[in-house]
Order: C-alpha cells, then sequence, then structure tokens
C-alpha cells in the first residue's frame, strides 16, 4: 500500500497514511489526526526507486548522462 504525505492547513502539521490506492481514487477524505481538521492538502513525497542493472544509477536527473545543471 502507498504512503501518502499530508499538510494540515489548520495546525501546519505534516503526516503521512497509508491507504489503498483504488480508496485513494474514490475520493478519500483525509482528516489530520493532530487536530481532526479536514483542511488537509496532499504534498508531493519523495520515494526511493531500486532497479537490478549495471551497478550504475539509471534513472533520475543525474542518470548516466552527469547531473542536470
Amino acid at each position: 500500500m502507498p504512503i501518502y504525505e499530508y499538510f494540515c492547513q489548520d495546525c501546519e502539521k505534516k503526516f503521512d497514511i497509508m491507504v489503498s490506492v483504488s480508496e485513494k481514487e474514490k475520493g478519500l477524505k483525509v482528516k489530520c489526526p493532530a487536530c481532526g481538521s479536514s483542511k488537509t492538502i496532499q504534498m508531493l513525497g519523495s520515494f526511493f526507486s531500486f532497479s537490478k542493472g549495471q551497478g550504475r544509477n539509471s534513472g533520475g536527473c543525474c542518470g548516466s548522462s552527469g547531473c542536470c545543471g
């Protein structure tokens, strides 16, 4: 199950929820666990990717051709 990162606009706390993609697509109403507010926004979280390859970073900005500049 994916983990989604949220921010509460009322108490300004960040929190994570773990929910299935199908449940999220149905229009999940997320409430802040700290204050109970429904004024939450989803944040763009980071992720980790791993692939079997030739031992080099095969994705992202830096790829095999060097870093973006």
